[in-house]
């Protein structure tokens, strides 16, 4: 399912973009192949920032800090959450709110080391980019 949106030009090239990547699907008003690989980092970057996050909380923050232009799907997210908790990078807490059940995501002491070799890791990549188009 694709993220509904206003127009019809927007939906066409969401779905034109979209990726499916370590079990979660990106949708972006950029190319696949300027966004894959990302995902990794954007999560553990998210976890490191706001301490600990339920899925659809993390879905809202990366549409948020991206105005909107990437759009990870929450039903596609838990899989990859589940992946990383399996991986010991990332731990789980959970809450009962009133009759809900809320899980918080959190990283682990290896999960802040991977954050942090992905963010220099992206940082370095988007350097040198950075220096071959504008020279």
């Amino acid at each position: 399912m694709i993220y509904r949106c206003a127009t019809k030009k927007f939906e066409k090239n969401l779905k034109k973009n979209c990726i499916h990547h370590n079990s979660m699907y990106l949708c972006s008003m950029y190319s696949k192949e300027l966004l894959k690989g990302t995902l990794l980092a954007i999560v553990l970057k998210l976890l490191a920032e706001n301490g600990k996050m339920y899925g659809y909380q993390i879905t809202q923050r990366v549409k948020e800090l991206s105005d909107d232009k990437i759009l990870l799907k929450e039903g596609s997210l838990y899989p990859a959450l589940h992946k990383l908790k399996e991986d010991g990078l990332i731990d789980v807490e959970t809450q009962h709110i009133g009759k809900r059940v809320r899980h918080y995501y959190f990283l682990t002491t290896q999960g802040v080391q991977l954050k942090n070799e992905k963010e220099a890791e992206l940082k370095d990549f988007i350097s040198t980019i950075n220096k071959i188009i504008t020279s």
